[in-house]
């Protein structure tokens, strides 16, 4: 990176956290900081969710918090996919919240802090396309595990005349392998696209006030008034974004179930 400039596309860097990289066999098995903040979000969410194990008579309010989560993802279920759902939301709660505390903790601002940088793993598509096959591996476990081999009619609609199935069945086809590419594409770059937002705004003030003139002034102002927007606008993405992923993976656990 030159002197002076900023590359929005350097907070997405994987590096070893110990500064060394750590390889056995030819394989790269340092503890990076992706590791790290995967750990973290693991943590967290197991923080979260102990709250919800106390069962007292009298719930406090980090009970009745996990309990509404709880509530949330079985009414996600049962509308989604109906009471044979039941078993798959310990799967979409995972999921969520794993998601939904890791796009939170990528936008957390502790760079303020001298020698922080947080990192957004769902930033990442290696995370969400791993994330999106393994969704789409279940559905198809359970699809083929429940209907067998007319799991396939899945593809071909009901009432279609039969003279246009040589189309129909290819399209529907090629839909539905594309399902987890695009659940795994539409994190990446909501995640992605929300930071390099955020970094470049903030190069722009830095700059702006590194120039010392009214001008660079007036568009680090604009800079960080866009900054505190984006942040906004990133927040409601993270939440979007989890119930988003969670919901279409429900959606596709319902076609599996019921071959709609």
């Amino acid at each position: 990176m030159a002197a002076g400039k900023i590359d929005p596309m350097e907070q997405f860097m994987v590096e070893p956290v110990l500064g060394r990289r750590i390889e056995i066999g030819g394989f790269d098995l340092s503890f990076t900081n992706s590791a790290l903040f995967m750990i973290v979000v693991f943590v967290l969410l197991a923080l979260f969710v102990s709250g919800g194990l106390k069962r007292q008579l009298i719930p406090g309010r980090w009970q009745v918090a996990v309990e509404g989560a709880v509530s949330f993802i079985d009414n996600m279920v049962l509308t989604s996919i109906g009471p044979e759902g039941k078993k798959f939301a310990p799967y979409l709660f995972s999921l969520f919240f794993f998601i939904l505390f890791a796009n939170l903790v990528g936008v957390m601002p502790i760079a303020i802090l001298p020698g922080l940088h947080t990192f957004a793993v769902t930033s990442h598509i290696t995370v969400t396309a791993v994330l999106a096959f393994l969704s789409f591996g279940i559905v198809l476990a359970v699809g083929f595990w429940r209907h067998g081999f007319h799991f396939f009619s899945l593809f071909v609609p009901h009432g279609a005349p039969g003279w246009l199935m040589p189309v129909i069945i290819p399209v529907e086809f090629v839909s539905f392998m594309v399902r987890p590419f695009s659940l795994g594409l539409r994190l990446f770059v909501a995640m992605t696209a929300g930071h390099i937002l955020l970094e470049v705004f903030g190069s722009f003030v830095v700059q702006g006030l590194q120039a010392a003139s009214p001008l660079g002034s007036f568009v680090s102002l604009l800079s960080f008034i866009m900054i505190i927007g984006v942040s906004a606008l990133e927040l409601l993405v993270c939440a979007i974004q989890a119930y988003v992923f969670a919901l279409l993976t429900s959606l596709y656990l319902n076609d599996a179930v019921h071959l709609h």
